[in-house]
């Protein structure tokens, strides 16, 4: 069955309209026909079984058959992650939405090649929320990310909030696995955490300095293994393993 997306505030009737960037995707790509079922998602954990009601031009009609709550991941992760050169950030969106990421913050580490100009922020967060957008369509997530605007890591830092626990890949100095890192939270609270967040650097890692004041906050160092990984490679590897330990797991 098709998947599209409307924002919350578009799927409180109970006849949903989709137009534009949706609307030519589903007449002009997919081709849908009136009758057809398709599934609206609002990112917010709602999921929406809808029957093709009226096709009009560019617009779409549904009629809502059926709506279903889907609760969010019982731990809220945040992927910290340096924007690297290209298109790479986009892929790093797509993957993380896959991986169930409920926040992707960009970062503007020293040693970072890609620095957006500021001017341009804004056009490059819509730009990666709909590649979140897409990915949630096609993996059925009901849960859209939020996608915040680049910042350094002092300046996310800065803001002092609370994340339960907090990890950043290092590539030298005193490092642990992952699994210790869970084991050790799940020992002291015994129950899995409410929020975690992860910090990926870019090619070359953080400096010294970044990489304590991140540790300084409260992450946690940990070790991806013997080999060097790219920082995409980097944030699904971390992704996949908070996926596994915490998404699928009973609080």
């Amino acid at each position: 069955m098709h998947r599209f997306y409307l924002p919350p505030e578009q799927c409180r009737s109970e006849t949903l309209e989709l137009t534009e960037r949706e609307a030519h995707h589903a007449v002009d790509v997919l081709r849908v026909r009136t009758g057809e079922p398709v599934t609206v998602l609002d990112g917010e954990g709602g999921v929406f079984l809808c029957e093709v009601r009226e096709l009009a031009g560019h617009h779409l009609r549904l009629s809502v058959l059926e709506k279903q709550s889907a609760p969010p991941l019982p731990c809220r992760v945040t992927l910290c992650q340096s924007i690297p050169k290209g298109k790479l950030f986009e892929s790093i969106v797509q993957k993380a939405t896959e991986l169930g990421a409920a926040r992707v913050v960009p970062l503007l580490a020293e040693r970072g090649v890609s620095r957006p100009d500021p001017a341009a922020a804004g056009t490059k967060c819509d730009k990666w929320r709909q590649v979140a957008i897409e990915a949630i369509k096609q993996c059925g997530s009901p849960w859209l990310p939020r996608i915040e605007p680049p910042v350094t890591p002092a300046q996310f830092l800065a803001r002092g909030e609370t994340i339960e626990l907090s990890l950043v890949a290092a590539l030298e100095g005193v490092r642990r696995h992952p699994r210790d890192c869970f084991h050790e939270f799940l020992d002291q609270h015994r129950r899995i955490p409410s929020s975690a967040a992860v910090w990926i650097g870019p090619e070359g890692d953080f400096t010294a300095a970044e990489l304590e004041h991140i540790k300084a906050a409260g992450a946690k160092p940990i070790s991806l293994g013997p080999l060097v990984l790219r920082t995409d490679t980097a944030a699904t590897y971390c992704l996949s393993i908070l996926n596994y330990e915490f998404s699928m797991t009973p609080q």
